[in-house]
């Protein structure tokens, strides 16, 4: 085999690992955004249970995280939980019982309705679990935090 090929192979199946997000969800009851990576830093919002936020850095016991709205913000570590969730990001979007727009639509979800990533490998139709219970597909257009 080409060399150059080879690599060129490599590279594309490193290429989704080394571009992956890690995202975490907010395991504390609530935690506190900061503008800084430190409590003496401003207070910018209270996140709340449950909040899907994007782990961008880290700084000892402290993480850069970014949420829904693009906004970066700095809190502890601690506070944080690898359970996944996403949020809607589309008024009324549609969780079906199945990987298809033909599927019964068993919620609509309004924009900001948290909920949790059963499947965190599937690309084009996303499984998730709502807080009572209904468990079913969403568009990954419609949602954020994969």
């Amino acid at each position: 085999m080409n060399p150059h090929r080879f690599l060129a192979s490599l590279l594309l199946v490193a290429a989704p690992a080394v571009f992956a997000f890690e995202f975490k969800s907010v395991g504390a009851p609530s935690v506190i955004l900061y503008d800084t990576p430190s409590p003496k830093g401003t207070k910018m919002y209270v996140a709340p249970r449950g909040m899907p936020l994007q782990v961008v850095s880290s700084y000892g016991d402290w993480v850069k995280v970014r949420d829904a709205n693009g906004e970066l913000a700095w809190t502890e570590a601690r506070g944080l939980s690898a359970r996944r969730n996403v949020i809607v990001r589309t008024p009324g979007a549609k969780v079906f019982a199945g990987p298809d727009e033909n599927a019964q639509v068993l919620m609509t979800a309004d924009k900001g309705v948290v909920l949790e990533l059963v499947d965190p490998t599937a690309l084009a139709w996303i499984r998730v679990r709502h807080r009572d219970g209904i468990s079913g597909y969403v568009r990954s257009n419609d949602i954020w935090g994969l």
